[in-house]
């Protein structure tokens, strides 16, 4: 038995149990998750977690009978027929999404029967350990356009020991939302005014942000890469070409009329590299071409999906596309890996796992090229002997990837980078260069993405390290808590110096005590606290605080400068 079939068991328990207490209950999906399972319902009691209690006693009086789960293959004008007497309007509609030919299957525990392909467990009784948590509006298939639903969670585990386990990593998380986190300490926020899915960066997010870029560039530049830059709209044509406006453009804006002419704000930056390519012959002796931009790219995401800066509308992709020879792929191809976990790993992302996708059934680019691509990227991965798994044919048809994922503080795991090959734009753009023989030829193009985009990573890095960021990344490096307004000058003195020497650096001219001008800066998560009384005024000297390690003692500047330098390399 699967902990998956268990967690979507442990739905249709919980559905039978909502439909049992409440009147007119209309039912859409009940999934498993990650750790645990929803359902979606349409009623007209509001769920509240007061409810959960009953809920729960009704789901294990279910689980105590032990009702066996029936599956029920039926015709699809029976199920029709079925659906339509019971008023399960929603259901009607799944129905209908189900493939002419494809077995329409109905499950029953004990009087309740709900539309499913299943499978599920042999009995009630399978399910050992849950509890409902949350529950929450959730648009009809994500559209907000669709009546409100109302979603109920709850998680699952195969004993009480590994529920009590997720319980306790589950309010960890909730801890290190960065929806709760980032607002707090004044690093961003979303405003109804601007719209949903829009992040506005607050002065401190910024600062962040401005060191993750600055590192982002700098090793770019020394791993061989050229900044480039481009506009934020294309003409129709170039997305039409590109193939965007064939199979995107439901998550693209609607575009705006510009001398007559249809302008689109850019899903992607790629074309636009493509074009600086285009722009002039290259030859075999030019490649490899790598090419990076922080560029900004709006799509359209239903508002259902939306969630923080996890899940946005506008983002700054870090993106970068390489081109070259078949003769140099394997060592770019290398390169690229490695200088990926370099720099995840200097964010404090230490278990990385890759995920390698082969060609699928139906594929554009010729096989041979395929085949060195994939054999290229599994190099690499043997190469930095990185775990990996391969997903065979669950490539794009355009070409082969890797897909890094990382797992967090508290081992959950989040997809980054991706290095992916692309077959299918060089032909659509007739990309070519002139090689050794005189004749023109197809480069491979590769599409790399180290961080994914600035915001996704941004909201990623404050759970992952619960606000309390290292000291190259804190917004905020050093605090002067002056401990009265006589010694406030020399405080000033030492802000400017360390200011001078491009230390984010604040005085905290309150007029508190000094105990609390310390909790405010812990709670601020500030990495060093220099304190400065009359004894450390008269002596140049400041008393230094750290946020993991408390009072570190008296000393004059140059040494907390040498102390603060040893701390950025951490």
């Amino acid at each position: 038995m699967s902990i998956e079939i268990m967690r979507h068991s442990a739905a249709h328990i919980m559905a039978a149990a909502v439909c049992e207490l409440y009147p007119d209950v209309k039912l859409d999906i009940g999934p498993a998750t990650d750790d645990g399972f929803y359902y979606d319902f349409d009623m007209p009691h509001r769920l509240v977690p007061e409810d959960f209690e009953a809920i729960e006693a009704k789901m294990r009086e279910r689980i105590a009978a032990d009702q066996p789960f029936e599956r029920l293959e039926l015709s699809r004008a029976e199920a029709l027929a079925m659906l339509e007497k019971a008023g399960q309007t929603y259901k009607i509609e799944r129905l209908a999404d189900i493939p002419e030919g494809e077995s329409i299957t109905f499950y029953r525990c004990g009087d309740f029967l709900d539309l499913c392909r299943g499978p599920h467990l042999a009995t009630t009784g399978g399910l050992k350990a849950f509890k409902l948590t949350a529950v929450a509006g959730s648009y009809y298939r994500g559209d907000e356009r669709n009546p409100m639903l109302q979603r109920l969670y709850g998680v699952a585990e195969e004993s009480q020991e590994a529920l009590d386990a997720l319980l306790l990593r589950i309010e960890e998380a909730k801890r290190r939302d960065h929806r709760r986190l980032g607002p707090e300490l004044g690093l961003f926020s979303m405003s109804d005014a601007v719209g949903p899915g829009l992040a506005l960066w607050h002065p401190k997010g910024a600062r962040i942000r401005v060191a993750i870029e600055d590192y982002w560039r700098r090793e770019h530049l020394r791993g061989g890469y050229e900044m480039v830059f481009t506009p934020h709209i294309g003409r129709a044509a170039l997305w039409e070409t590109s193939g965007h406006l064939g199979f995107y453009k439901e998550n693209m804006y609607s575009p705006m009329d510009i001398d007559g002419q249809d302008f689109y704000v850019k899903p992607m930056n790629c074309p636009f590299h493509i074009e600086i390519y285009k722009s002039q012959m290259r030859s075999y002796r030019d490649l490899p071409l790598r090419w990076a931009e922080l560029g900004t790219v709006y799509r359209y995401e239903k508002s259902g999906v939306l969630h923080g800066l996890l899940r946005v509308r506008g983002f700054t992709q870090d993106d970068a596309h390489i081109f070259c020879t078949p003769e140099t792929i394997v060592e770019e191809v290398r390169n690229t890996v490695e200088f990926a976990l370099r720099v995840l790993r200097r964010f404090g992302f230490t278990e990385i796992a890759a995920y390698l996708s082969t060609r699928p059934e139906k594929a554009v680019g010729e096989p041979e090229r395929w085949e060195q691509a994939t054999d290229s990227l599994e190099s690499a991965l043997a190469a930095e002997g990185i775990p990996y798994q391969r997903d065979e044919g669950g490539g794009a048809f355009y070409g082969p990837k890797i897909d890094l994922k990382i797992k967090d503080a508290i081992g959950r795991e989040w997809q980054l980078g991706t290095i992916q090959f692309d077959f299918n734009l060089p032909e659509r753009f007739d990309l070519s260069y002139i090689g050794a023989d005189g004749k023109p030829h197809r480069p491979y193009m590769v599409h790399r993405a180290l961080l994914g985009s600035i915001e996704r990573f941004f909201g990623i890095l404050i759970e992952h390290y619960a606000g309390a960021f290292p000291a190259w990344l804190a917004p905020e490096q050093v605090r002067v808590l002056p401990l009265t307004d006589d010694q406030m000058p020399f405080a000033r003195q030492v802000a400017a110096e360390l200011l001078a020497e491009d230390v984010r650096v604040e005085v905290d001219a309150h007029a508190d005590k000094l105990g609390a001008k310390i909790r405010r800066a812990q709670a601020d998560k500030i990495p060093f606290m220099l304190v400065v009384g009359k004894r450390e005024a008269e002596a140049g000297q400041v008393s230094v605080r750290t946020r993991g390690e408390g009072d570190q003692g008296a000393m004059d500047l140059d040494a907390f400068k040498k102390l603060f330098r040893a701390a950025l390399q951490a």
